[in-house]
């Protein structure tokens, strides 16, 4: 069988199971995506699985991550890390966040 093509990869289809908020960071698998508008329940909808994002990233001493790092979701904390560990990729960092800022900015990759 020869390919067929469905739909460019910058969005993919998403049908969440509670009525997901635009903005909210959607988890399927290892893929990690962004709701840009809300999607109700059980309906078909779609999710941003590329762009540069700003994630939220806890603030404080030590938590600064500088530009061109790979970061990583934590979902129970709802927050981007340095830190590998578990968590889902979600890609590289395009500019410095300090220690105080309370949001990285991030390049979807997947």
């Amino acid at each position: 069988m020869i390919a067929q093509f469905i739909q460019d990869d910058d969005m993919i289809d998403y049908t969440p199971t509670a009525d997901t908020p635009a903005g909210a960071v959607v988890v399927v698998g290892d893929l990690v995506a962004v709701a840009l508008r809300p999607i109700p329940a059980n309906t078909l909808g779609s999710v941003a699985a590329e762009g540069i994002f700003d994630f939220p990233k806890t603030a404080g001493t030590g938590t600064a991550i500088s530009g061109g790092t790979k970061v990583y979701w934590d979902t129970v904390n709802n927050v981007a890390t340095a830190t590998a560990g578990t968590l889902k990729y979600i890609g590289k960092t395009t500019r410095d966040a300090a220690d105080a800022d309370t949001k990285v900015r991030v390049r979807l990759q997947q």
